[in-house]
Parts: structure tokens; C-alpha cells; sequence
């Protein structure tokens, strides 16, 4: 049977890419290094190792010296300031060192990498927000460590979104993919209470977020959205659940009437498929793993989690520490090269548009 699109989505437009000669020179990218103990400084010390072969725009590491020097022989510039970073970047991987924090080992979390990473991460939001750097990428952390610490946010994306001043509420988590984009409503909460964190309100402001982010990051200039279900088969009418009618449905009917091309609600087993994601430029999922999962089978090695809303750019690899694989050589930094790659091109079109 040849696959079709679900009804009401249509092949997507190519996006645009910034002229030649439109984007001026840009500051480097800020790359925190994550908890010291996890892959982030692998990963991202293998990624500058293939700068070359890739194009990666210049970037800055910010964290431990050490932390890079125990899982790389990579040559390290410790520098003062990132405007420096570009000169030096075809060299020598640029470094803002922070404080000491004290003991730190591969694969052996404590809380003096948790205060580290901490560190690194608010340094790196004041240097993009300054526009020191033109965008963010973040390593990944350990919650655990951090909240042992007193960190109070749920995780990395509300604590940037709060340096930055918007309310968590007013951001988007986006998994980025090569050919897929996806938008959790509601993110960090058991599957019990799914239902009852929904609300028509909630899932229009991820949209609007969305069609935003769209715009600004991506230079699509009239996003396709499609909203998938909540229930099998989209409620079957309501024979499998009311969500679709009483949330979901008058959610998608104010966005159209705001103008935005939003489709559904659509039944997520038939929404991922490779003639559907031809049909919209991201599609908005009512739960962390309706729409986490599609983008991790799919793209597991090179998945992005993109925060939208925000007025810096900011990307993160999407895994975590993988404590029990840090200093053995094993890490693939294939999603953070994806990172920097996807923030290096979003910053271009950014500065493409400013011009």
C-alpha cells in the first residue's frame, strides 16, 4: 500500500537560505561543557577535532580546562575574551575557564562538577545575551547533582529562560531532526496527568511559539503546523476520549482564525511517516513522549532539542550525561555537531535578517 499524507497536509516548500554576502562576520558560538564528569567535554572536543572537515562555524568552550584535558589530547586556547575565539579556532580549541570547581574525574559525578556546570551554563546566557556570542549550545547535565545543589528549575531550558527573563511558559522545546520538527505541550509530566495539564491555552501558546520560532530560526515565512491527538485515533469522535473536542479542536480553530495554517487534530500513529513529514514544518504533540519518540528512532544520534521563545539562540544535544561512558572514547558527537551546526545556521539567518 503506497503511503499518502494525512488528510489536509501538502508537501513543504524548500526553506530559505541567507543570500550570499547578506550575513556578516558573526561572534563565535558559546559552547557550555555540561557536567565535567559526563560526555560533554568528549563530545565537544571531538567536534572541534572535525571543524574542518565539517565547516563548523567557530565556537568558544566554556567550563574546565581539565575536564577537556582527561578525554583529549585536542590542543586547548584558554582565552579571556570569546572575541577572540575566531583567530585562534582553526588551531586550537578556544576555552573560557571558570572558578576551580575543585575534584572532577570522568564519570564520577559530585557536586563541585554540578556547581561547574552551573557556572558555565549562566556565563554562556550572559555572553549570548550580551551578543559576546551569537548563539547558545548546551552540554548535558545532571539534574540529580544539580538539585543538591539548590538549583530550583525543572531544567537547563527554564533556568536559561529565566536568565533571559520570559516565563517558562512563554518557551517551546523543539526536537529538531533532519526532516522532523516536534513540539511537546506539556513536557516533564507523568502520563496520569497528561489530561488535566491540557488546556486550549496552553496549546495555543506553544503554537503561536512555534509559528514564531519558525520564522526567525528556520526563515520559513508562512509555518505549516500540524496538532496531533491526544487519544487512538485522534478520539474516534469522541468514542476514545473527549480531548480532541474539548481542548484540542477549539485550540486549532482560534489559531486559524489568527491566521496561522495549523491542521489536526491528527492521529499520531499515522503522523510520522515519511510522506506525512513532508506535509508540515513541525508538528505540535501532546505529550514528552509522543513526541520525543518518532524523533529519537528516527534521528537518535543526531536529535536536537531547540528552545524557542527566547531572545538568544539556544540547542542541546539530545542525550544526557551517560556518567557510565564518560573518559572511555565512546561518546558519538554526532548530536552535538548537530547542535553547533543547527545554532551556527540559525544565527546566520538571523543576522541575514538584521542586515
Amino acid at each position: 500500500m503506497t503511503a499518502v499524507a494525512p488528510e489536509g497536509l501538502a508537501p513543504p516548500p524548500a526553506p530559505p537560505q541567507p543570500a550570499a554576502g547578506a550575513v556578516p562576520d558573526l561572534p563565535p558560538l558559546g559552547v557550555a561543557l555540561g557536567d565535567p564528569a559526563g560526555i560533554g567535554p568528549e563530545v565537544i572536543a571531538k567536534a572541534w577535532a572535525m571543524r574542518r572537515a565539517l565547516g563548523l562555524d567557530p565556537f568558544v568552550a566554556i567550563g574546565d580546562r581539565r575536564s577537556l584535558e582527561a578525554v583529549s589530547s585536542v590542543p586547548i586556547a584558554t582565552i579571556a575574551r570569546p572575541q577572540d575565539a575566531p583567530a585562534l579556532f582553526d588551531e586550537a580549541l578556544p576555552l573560557l575557564q571558570v572558578d576551580d570547581p575543585g575534584e572532577i574525574a570522568p564519570g564520577r559525578p559530585n557536586l563541585a562538577g554540578a556547581r561547574c556546570a552551573l557556572d558555565s551554563v549562566e556565563l554562556a546566557v550572559g555572553l549570548a545575551r550580551a551578543g559576546i556570542t551569537s548563539g547558545l549550545v548546551t552540554a548535558p547535565v545532571a539534574k540529580s547533582q544539580l538539585y543538591a545543589i539548590g538549583f530550583q528549575h525543572p531544567g537547563q531550558t527554564e533556568f536559561i529562560a529565566e536568565r533571559c527573563g520570559v516565563a517558562a511558559g512563554n518557551v517551546a522545546m523543539m526536537m529538531v531532526g533532519p526532516d522532523l520538527r516536534t513540539v511537546p505541550v506539556t513536557i516533564h509530566v507523568p502520563l496520569r496527568d497528561v489530561p488535566e495539564a491540557l488546556s486550549t491555552d496552553l496549546i495555543v501558546s506553544r503554537a503561536r511559539t512555534t509559528a514564531r520560532g519558525l520564522v526567525r530560526e528556520f526563515g520559513i515565512a508562512a509555518p505549516r503546523l500540524a496538532v496531533a491527538g491526544l487519544n487512538p485515533h485522534a478520539g474516534e469522535g469522541g468514542a476514545m476520549g473527549s480531548e480532541e473536542e474539548r481542548i484540542i479542536a477549539p485550540a486549532i480553530a482560534q489559531l486559524q482564525a489568527e491566521g496561522l495554517d495549523v491542521s489536526g487534530p491528527h492521529a499520531a500513529d499515522s503522523l510520522f511517516h515519511a510522506a506525512a513529514r513532508a506535509g508540515y514544518d513541525a508538528v505540535l504533540c501532546m505529550y514528552h513522549d509522543q513526541a520525543l519518540i518518532p524523533l529519537k528512532t528516527l534521528y537518535f544520534d543526531e536529535g536536537v532539542n531547540m528552545t524557542l521563545g527566547l531572545p538568544i539562540l539556544r540547542t542541546a544535544p539530545d542525550h544526557g550525561t551517560a556518567f557510565g561512558i564518560a573518559g572511555k572514547d565512546m561518546a558519538s558527537p554526532r548530536a552535538m555537531i548537530a547542535a553547533i551546526r543547527l545554532a551556527g545556521r540559525c544565527a546566520r539567518l538571523r543576522a541575514a535578517a538584521a542586515a
